[in-house]
């Protein structure tokens, strides 16, 4: 099966974020064009179609549109997707204190530091992780782990598990599932039950900082 028999089940995307056409030429040249929109999206560039381009290249591997070992594909994805958050990280760490060093900015004040480096110490290991499926927040996140000097231990721990369970993951399922017909003609709609499941948790945990925040506190 070649790249032209793939249904084209993504048709609600334009072409230029359409996996289909985004991935499609020969094999070493789609594992470079993928890594470098993994890198992309994952340090400066958010709107990119992370999820979809790594289970349709899990699914070209699969079917044979892509010549390349599947533990090849998920080892380069996942290393793209790595040092794009570390570079994310690191615009964060270095840009982020020179925004925020003028106490009296009307938009970029030390509080919003503070606030930030609180809530990552607090919610940050999970947050790491669930961001990877989360369109624009996989991006944002990495700048604000720097601007909030979430320690860089911490945050390389997770933020390589979370490339790992993300790239490779997605792209395994891809080579798994993506040959059966229901899943292969509903990709988008998946995408987007992944997101809602993937962000659950962070809703639930803000709805019970803010009611915690909220009960008086007991002598």
């Amino acid at each position: 099966m070649n790249l032209a028999q793939t249904p084209a089940q993504m048709s609600i995307m334009p072409d230029w974020l359409n996996p289909e056409h985004l991935l499609s030429g020969i094999g070493p040249v789609v594992v470079a064009v993928l890594c470098l929109i993994l890198f992309a999206e994952s340090s400066v560039f958010p709107v990119l179609p992370g999820d979809s381009l790594l289970f349709t290249a899990g699914l070209f591997v699969a079917n044979g549109s892509l010549d390349v070992p599947l533990w090849l594909v998920c080892v380069l994805a996942t290393v793209a997707a790595i040092i794009g958050n570390v570079v994310g990280y690191g615009i964060g760490w270095k840009v982020g204190p020179k925004l925020f060093n003028r106490p009296d900015s009307r938009f970029f004040k030390q509080e919003h530091v503070d606030k930030t480096h609180a809530f990552l110490e607090k919610h940050g290991p999970k947050a790491i992780v669930l961001a990877r499926f989360v369109p624009f927040v996989r991006t944002f996140i990495t700048w604000l782990a720097g601007i909030g000097r979430m320690g860089p231990k911490k945050y390389f721990t997770y933020t390589v598990l979370g490339g790992i369970v993300w790239a490779a993951g997605l792209i395994v399922l891809g080579a798994m599932l993506g040959n059966i017909a229901f899943i292969r003609d509903n990709v988008d709609a998946i995408f987007v039950l992944i997101v809602l499941v993937s962000v659950l948790p962070i809703v639930f945990e803000y709805l019970k900082a803010r009611r915690e925040k909220r009960t008086p506190t007991e002598n």
